[in-house]
């Protein structure tokens, strides 16, 4: 069927574009126009609609997925842009249709905001969800941390095929009471690395909880397990087998979420159960590289820069532990904008130590002065704090020549940096 929200979309998408407007916007107004584009399109997909969701991870997750099911030769659709709300994946939309509105796709993988993804779901119901965590991030935004766990029960209560739940996190295994109808799959943590994976206190109380009819839920098989992480490999375990795997992925959160990349990618293609597929998945999970501002690394003066998002206690935590400080110039930059959260108390559920040798080079962002008391709490030395954070990274580069750099960064502060970065070196473009 013909709708001409669909030329007017691409219209405003191009007029957004060439004045530098947000990705959204476009979405924005086909929804507006055309309250039934999303479910209109996105129903005719063969393999349906796979939703990613949950607090930390989102942006990695969907990129291993799509990358996975690509390797098999099936065509995705994806909101490559990271903007994870309804209008957000509404634009990509159009920017994939044709100008009768008809997508040329077999699958769609969704990176959706816990909240939005509600919405989503509401209107267009996945045939596969994927459910990270829950960590306490924005609470500004989704209050106590179970609201947000309730908000991805509703994710899986309108799932139609299957359910992925994180066997590690007692509030999304939880969930798996609550759905009816769904195979339920889980991705897992050796016991060994379960203590080199930093949680949360709400994780840990959650651990010790009841559910919602005063059971404790016992720890399900997990359908891939990972087993092993070292420095570019990684050991998963599932129908039975051990595989070890280069990585290009660093971190044991990075790695963890590859396995649950794994669970949802085995389920849409039908490869579980089945060696050869299985295999392939593999090997393309050994090529994925991080997504942009996720442990990315790039090359400013011939020496490595890395950025590392953080936007919570537990992320924070991950990546300093999965970052060594040693023989890195480091830099902190930190925005209290809406997506990064207004609320920035939760610096001090952060434990700094690691920074204390070393100490951080530059402070910046918005918070830089909240973010230099806390380091001045935890003994951690720094030379210089600044609000301006083009001036802050000029700064940084050219007093850390010759050194490998590191900048954790909430996720305005990480998108500023990259657009600074993309003057001096190559920077992948996301439109």
């Amino acid at each position: 069927m013909f709708s001409y929200s669909v030329p007017l979309g691409k219209l405003v998408r191009a007029a957004s574009r060439l004045r530098g407007g947000g990705s959204a916007f476009p979405g924005l107004v086909v929804e507006k126009i055309d309250p039934a584009f999303m479910q209109r399109t996105l129903s005719s997909l063969p393999h349906g609609v796979a939703v990613v969701s949950g607090t930390n991870g989102k942006t990695t997750t969907t990129k291993m997925v799509v990358e996975l099911l690509e390797s098999q030769g099936l065509k995705v659709f994806t909101n490559r842009t990271g903007s994870n709300f309804t209008r957000g994946v509404a634009a990509a939309l159009l920017g994939e249709v044709d100008w009768r509105g008809r997508l040329d796709a077999d699958v769609a993988v969704l990176e959706l905001d816990e909240a939005h993804a509600v919405h989503f779901v509401n209107k267009v119901p996945p045939r596969y969800c994927l459910l990270l965590n829950v960590l306490r991030d924005q609470l500004d935004r989704f209050g106590e941390i179970d609201t947000t766990a309730l908000l991805l029960q509703r994710i899986a209560e309108r799932t139609t095929g299957t359910v992925v739940l994180n066997r590690e996190d007692p509030r999304v295994a939880r969930i798996a009471g609550s759905v009816d109808g769904p195979e339920v799959l889980y991705f897992g943590l050796d016991e060994s690395l379960r203590s080199t994976f930093p949680n949360d206190d709400d994780m840990r109380t959650a651990a010790s909880g009841t559910g919602a009819n005063g059971d404790v839920p016992a720890a399900e098989a997990a359908d891939v397990v990972l087993r092993r992480v070292g420095a570019d490999d990684a050991d998963f375990e599932f129908d039975g087998t051990l595989v070890t795997t280069h990585m290009k992925l660093r971190g044991v959160y990075n790695i963890f979420n590859a396995a649950a990349a794994l669970v949802l990618a085995r389920s849409i293609t039908g490869a579980t159960g089945k060696p050869g597929d299985a295999a392939k998945l593999v090997k393309a999970l050994s090529e994925v590289a991080p997504a942009f501002g996720r442990g990315e690394s790039l090359t400013v003066d011939g020496q490595p820069l890395e950025l590392v998002l953080v936007k919570n206690p537990s992320g924070f935590r991950l990546g300093l532990k999965s970052f060594p400080a040693e023989g890195y110039a480091s830099m902190i930059a930190i925005n209290d904008n809406y997506a990064d959260g207004r609320d920035m108390s939760w610096l001090w559920d952060v434990e700094f130590d690691s920074l204390r040798e070393g100490g951080v080079d530059v402070v910046s962002g918005v918070r830089a002065y909240d973010m230099a008391l806390r380091l001045q709490y935890d003994d951690v030395r720094f030379s210089s704090v600044d609000t301006d954070l083009p001036a802050a990274l000029a700064g940084f580069i050219r007093g850390s020549a010759g050194k490998p750099k590191r900048i954790f960064c909430t996720y305005t502060a990480m998108l500023a940096i990259r657009r600074e970065l993309a003057k001096i070196t190559t920077v992948e473009v996301v439109s």
